[in-house]
């Protein structure tokens, strides 16, 4: 006889289910429950009453007889569903809120009344309830099985045999899929508590008794909760095997129960042990699942079969016993038969179909993968290895329209023939390798340069596969990067073949260029024309070739491959130079063209100097004029111009030697262009730092001849900056404004009150506006820093330390850097100046508030600007000569100062303790690059972080406690004040309704934010990364004197002057606003804790050399600070919906802090103790639970979860999916889970993590982060 729950569940012995005589209270409250449910789903109820109606529902939840409110309605199929699913809720209610309350005995009459609901089940019984009693059963068994609940799987088993009811075996189903998905692949607090007894458990359950006894036979007997020796796996796969056997295409049940129990082998498969699948017999019998005629057990048994294989663990053994079978030809044919079924139409898509063909392919590339690791131990047997039509497989899916289908094929080509032994052996069979070239090489086009009407099947999956045209282009470059490895690697094994064939396509595309297109024509020109992409297309190709070249030479030593090589370069050669001779209008297939022909000098000729000087004297000459009349032509013009400097550059510097021995003839061909006049600045520096590269990049010099050579070009820079007029000018402010004319410009602007007109676009310039224009962009040129930046980036430009160039920048820097300091921090200093509106003293105090309008950069943002990014530029060049164009150009000349300073500053880092050495330097440099950074917009503050760390990069190690703590201190108190203020701004204006250009506008400023947020959260990141180790303090440096030294994380956290603005900003990251940064600030927070509690007494952490030099009373207040502000600052983050995927992230940082500091501080403790409706008791014996040795990091979590579990009646980890307990539920629970793009999808979505360059260079172009950011630094530049 159950004991009375809640007062009155046991009805005196009567028994749970039986009806009692009804009380007073129950007449009374029954049928208002009736009636309030009702209102809540009636459609003409008014707001008001279904507000109260729903008041009371949640009301009665908390009454202490709810549950047999719960039960007694529930039980009742006389109700109708609505109300026996609001039943159940008081149950799960009663279950989730109350069970720690309940005694023994009452906890036993709960389940009871599940287990009675679940005796009860039929098939008339709608399949929302029977999946809500299924879930009313997981809930208890988390709670008690395997404890005070042993006999849970007897009971399951009962009902699995019920005889004839194909609904309890469904039952049964849907409850072992919810206990597996929970226990293994959730993050139930309650299972995070109870983790390591529900897992042994569930692995007793669902493996064969004969499985674990064979695979474990040492292992110590869990508790008895078994029943039966077969197993849950067993049981499953021979009922699928029984439905399958059926006609499940057109009985319903029978195919109910094949989805279902294939759904809770999708759970299984990726925890389930290996030998248990292969003992059951599951995969065959899944493979007929995939044979059957009815889609949805289709899509479900390639769901099951994709978790398995998705696995990467598999020893040699279980690749044999589970994935060799699966390369026999009959399960070849299967799934060529099932993706050649699976094809669907570009203009009508059959979704079922092809989700199931993206699954089939990804199941397709885990084979592939398999292949690849596991080839030492594939059977060399034909009678079940079907090599060939695997490959045929593999050839037919990466040729699919649709790249999303094509793309983990793709990467299996790029394992598969990367593989010492299969690449060749796949290589030499060319009904493979020639289409497979073939489909790579026309998978190269920029199909995000496509018009948007385009019809082709492939853009049309594309525009169908991707949400964002970020995405889309991250997409794109992914694919195109894993062609183009396909390509290197078949050219590398096939190169005669490969080439010849590659080279030969592109001849006939050259020739055949505008066959079917217009004529070239410069006053219609547009940059993304079918020539322009095709070209660049087979020039991807090519380049991708060259690669492939470059391996196969290095791998063919010896002189017996001397002439294979010789007869190859040749080929080569007469093939450029056939190139050489053609001519082309475009200038940006000129552009191509000029790159392919540097790309075959410096990788495949580089051995052959004539045609270097050949590609050497196209480049000089290959210099056409603009016609400012067509400006996108003229663009196209200047693109080509500017690549004919980097290919200059380098040539330079691949092949210095070669240049060497023609310098005079170059050098007396430079000399006369630069006397001729008609050079610009940048051009003529241009050529004269070509110059210095050959030189300096040389072998054949000796040291003192080529440090004389040098320095006839570094000595002129040099003295510009000792020149006393331009120290004169940087003096002042008002100075530097002189030597800029920003002092003529400020007077400009104020006699056009400039502040009264809204369209700065509309106005033309007139004569003296024009004329101030050109003036401001004239005086850039005669500032020592274009040249100095330069020459000084040639000379550190990829050059590791120790080598003889290296040596010879530093010598002939040492002596200029004291010269050159002072004046460009003051150029940097006055630049940041600009960017304060009460510095424009030349504006009356009323105008200044253009300042901010004057000095911020136009953008045109990818998914958030209006029209396209070429749209966006014709708009801007259009303007040039209007009074915002006058505005373009003053804030191009404060940006020009700007960003040459942080370059210079970047190349003088490079130059170790000529640069770090400077005494006097930190704090003036700190000064200069932080003081005045606060109105520098958050786009501009991207370069100054990411400046700032390359001066902590590389600064040498010894020379850190110098030079490093003002700036990092500066950098974090400023980071943290302007990003905070920025997200309280942000929180304010998204509080205000806003449209049109404003809403735009908005967006611009959130998506720049986020981009600095998470620049400025991995500078921190990276300066605190345990895995970061101290490079060797220079060339004569070993890696045991470096680590005399502490880490830059142990510096960090040692300095008070560096840890307090650094833990500042990192409390103040993990209240912001964006998931990402949160999520990598947790992190964080969660590597430092420790640092902050080792070497005092009793640590149960050993003392090291990090932990014993940060002072005891710096670690004590940091660890109150922490256990203070930090814990509060989680909490506070963790009630809001926005972090609610964050939750166990912030959950996991306050167990950490609690663990790690509760024999040191009760801080913590006490803060989670005063929060409202918080029993110190309950804190204490859950910190008790955490402090057990066996206690798990899942299972801290888990009590911290549990602690602050309840939130106005709703779970922590259900905020954001506020439950629907009054209504009825609209998914099933083992569909809800899967979403329509895969995890590998997604990532193939996104870009791949970069190595920016210096902050300095890149001059505000997207950083890879995806956000689509372009600045338009260089539109006006001369």
């Amino acid at each position: 006889m159950a004991a009375p729950i809640n007062g009155n569940m046991g009805m005196g012995g009567e028994g749970v289910g039986a009806h009692p005589a009804a009380d007073a209270e129950t007449m009374a409250v029954l049928p208002k429950i009736h009636g309030a449910l009702e209102i809540v789903h009636s459609p003409y109820s008014s707001n008001d009453s279904r507000k109260d109606a729903q008041l009371f529902l949640e009301n009665v939840k908390d009454n202490e007889k709810a549950s047999y409110y719960g039960f007694h309605l529930a039980f009742d199929k006389s109700q109708p569903p609505v109300v026996r699913h609001y039943a159940l809720s008081l149950l799960e209610h009663a279950i989730k809120h109350k069970w720690a309350d309940y005694t023994d005995s009452q906890a036993a009459a709960l389940r009871t009344c599940v287990l009675e609901l679940s005796r009860n089940v039929s098939r008339d019984d709608p399949a929302y309830l029977r999946n809500k009693i299924a879930l009313l059963w997981v809930e208890v068994a988390k709670r008690s099985w395997a404890g005070d609940w042993m006999d849970m799987d007897s009971l399951l088993v009962q009902l699995w045999q019920v005889p004839d009811s194909a609904v309890h075996k469904e039952l049964v189903l849907c409850i072992l899929e919810m206990l597996s998905d929970d226990i293994f692949a959730g993050d139930d607090t309650v299972v995070a508590v109870r983790e390591g007894v529900l897992s042994k458990a569930s692995v007793e359950i669902f493996t064969p008794a004969a499985v674990l006894a064979e695979t474990f036979p040492n292992r110590q007997v869990g508790p008895d909760v078994r029943c039966g020796n077969e197993g849950w796996l067993a049981r499953i796969t021979e009922l699928l095997r029984h439905c399958l056997s059926g006609d499940v295409q057109h009985n319903a049940e029978l195919r109910s129960c094949a989805v279902r129990a294939l759904a809770v082998l999708y759970s299984l498969m990726p925890w389930i042990i290996p030998n248990a699948v292969t003992a059951t017999r599951c995969v065959a019998v899944m493979c007929e699942g995939l044979r059957a005629s009815h889609i949805e057990v289709q899509k479900a048994s390639l769901e099951a079969m994709h978790s398995l294989y998705a696995r990467t663990s598999f020893v040699d053994q279980e690749f044999l016993d589970l994935v060799v079978p699966l390369y026999d030809g009959n399960c070849v044919d299967l799934f060529r038969r099932l993706f050649e079924w699976s094809v669907v139409d570009p203009e009508d898509i059959d979704d079922d179909k092809y989700q199931f063909s993206k699954k089939l392919s990804e199941l397709i590339s885990f084979f592939g993968t398999y292949m690849d690791r596991r080839f030492n131990v594939l059977p060399n047997d034909p009678e079940r290895i079907d090599f060939r039509g695997f490959l045929q497989l593999l050839l037919l899916i990466t040729q699919s329209q649709s790249l999303v289908v094509s793309i983990p094929v793709l990467v299996t080509w790029t394992r598969l023939l990367n593989n010492r032994s299969l690449g060749p052996n796949i290589a030499d069979i060319p009904t493979f390798i020639g289409p497979l070239l073939e489909c790579c090489s026309s998978r190269l086009i920029r199909y995000e340069s496509l018009p948007e009407d385009t019809r082709e099947p492939t853009f049309l999956f594309l525009l169908e596969d991707t949400d964002t045209v970020p995405e889309r282009h991250a997409f794109l470059g992914n694919y195109r990067r894993y062609s183009s490895q396909v390509i290197e690697s078949i050219v590398q094994l096939k190169i005669t073949d490969a080439m010849q064939h590659i080279l030969g396509q592109t001849e006939n595309v050259l020739e055949h260029l505008y066959d079917n297109v217009p004529v070239f024509n410069m006053a219609n020109y547009t940059k993304t024309s079918q020539p322009v992409l095709r070209v660049d297309a087979q020039a991807t190709v090519i380049e991708a070739a060259l690669k492939g070249f470059g391996k196969w030479r290095l791998s063919k030593d010896g002189p017996d491959h001397d002439q294979e090589i010789a007869t190859l370069e040749s080929s080569l050669e007469s093939w450029c130079n056939r190139l050489l001779t053609m001519k082309f209008e475009d200038p940006l297939i000129r552009k191509r063209i000029l790159q392919l022909l540097v790309a075959f000098s410096v990788i495949a000729l580089d051995r052959n100097p004539s045609f270097m000087l050949k590609v050497l004297e196209h480049i000089l000459v290959t210099w056409p004029a603009t016609y400012p009349e067509h400006r996108v032509y003229t663009d196209a013009i200047k693109e080509l111009q500017a690549e004919s400097m980097v290919e200059l550059q380098r040539l330079a510097a691949k092949m210095p030697d070669h240049l060497l021995e023609v310098y005079d003839q170059i050098e007396a061909k430079v000399n006369e262009m630069i006397a001729s006049g008609t050079l610009d600045e940048k051009r003529q520096i241009t050529y004269q730092t070509f110059l210095f590269t050959i030189v300096h990049r040389s072998t054949r010099l000796d040291q003192s001849t080529k440090a004389q050579k040098l320095r006839g070009f570094i000595d002129p820079v040099v003295s510009q900056w000792r020149d006393e007029r331009l120290k004169q000018s940087l003096s002042s402010y008002a100075g530097f404004c002189e030597l800029m004319a920003l002092d003529k410009a400020q007077n400009y602007l104020a006699r056009k009150q400039m502040q009264n007109i809204s369209d700065w676009g509309s106005v033309e310039l007139d004569a003296e506006g024009q004329a101030l224009q050109a003036e401001l962009e004239e005086r850039q040129t005669v500032l020592p820093l274009r040249p100095t930046k330069s020459f000084l980036t040639c000379s550190v430009d990829k050059i590791d330390k120790g080598t003889d160039a290296y040596q010879v920048s530093c010598a002939l820097w040492q002596d200029g850097f004291p010269t050159i300091l002072p004046e460009l921090l003051n150029f940097l200093n006055y630049a940041h100046a600009s960017h304060t509106p009460d510095n424009w003293t030349g504006l009356p105090p009323e105008m200044r508030s253009i300042v901010g309008r004057v000095l911020t950069d136009r953008f045109w943002q990818a998914g958030i600007s209006e029209g396209s990014k070429d749209e966006f530029y014709a708009r801007v060049l259009d303007k040039k000569l209007t009074l915002e164009g006058l505005a373009s150009s003053i804030r191009g000349s404060i940006r020009f100062v700007r960003e040459s300073s942080y370059a210079i500053i970047y190349g003088m880092t490079r130059l170790d303790v000529q640069f770090y050495g400077f005494s006097e330097l930190p704090g003036p440099l700190a000064h200069a690059l932080l003081a005045d950074s606060f109105n520098l917009s958050a786009h501009q503050l991207i370069n100054v972080l990411n400046l700032v760390r390359y001066l902590v990069d590389n600064c040498p190690v010894p020379l850190r406690d110098h030079f490093l703590p003002p700036i990092m201190a500066a950098c974090c108190q400023q980071m943290d004040a302007r990003i905070n203020s920025e997200w309280m701004k942000l929180d304010q204006q998204q509080t205000v309704k806003t449209g049109g250009d404003a809403l735009t506008e908005e967006m611009k400023a959130e998506s720049i934010l986020r981009q600095l947020t998470y620049a400025s959260v991995m500078m921190v990141a990276d300066f605190l990364d345990p895995a970061r180790t101290n490079a060797p303090a220079g060339p004569s440096n070993n890696d045991e004197d470096a680590g005399r030294y502490p880490t830059l994380r142990e510096f960090c956290l040692m300095h008070s002057s560096i840890v307090e603005p650094l833990l500042m900003f990192c409390t103040h990251a993990i209240r912001w606003r964006d998931s990402r940064c949160c999520g990598i600030m947790l992190r964080v927070f969660r590597s430092i804790v420790p640092d902050f509690a080792a070497g005092e007494r009793n640590s149960p952490r050993p003392v090291g050399p990090t932990q014993a030099s940060i002072p005891p009373g710096t670690a004590a207040a940091i660890r109150e600070y922490i256990s203070s502000d930090v814990v509060k600052a989680c909490i506070s983050s963790i009630h809001e919906p926005y972090f609610v995927e964050l939750q166990k992230d912030f959950a996991h940082l306050i167990a950490t802090i609690v663990v790690t500091y509760s024999h040191l501080t009760t801080t913590a403790r006490d803060v989670l103790a005063s929060l409202p409706n918080m029993k110190p008791g309950d804190v204490d014996s859950g910190i008790a639970y955490m402090l057990r040795n066996e206690t798990t990091s899942r299972g801290q979590r888990g009590v911290i979860l549990q602690l602050l579990g309840d939130i106005k009646g709703v779970s922590v980890s259900e905020m954001g999916k506020l439950s629907r307990s009054i209504g009825v539920p609209t998914t099933k629970h083992s569909l809800a889970k899967r979403p329509l793009r895969s995890k590998m999808t997604q990532q193939f979505m996104t870009a791949p993590a970069q190595n920016s360059g210096p902050g300095a260079a890149n001059n505000g172009q997207d950083d890879g982060n995806g956000d689509g950011l372009e600045g338009v630094a260089s539109l006006f530049d001369s």
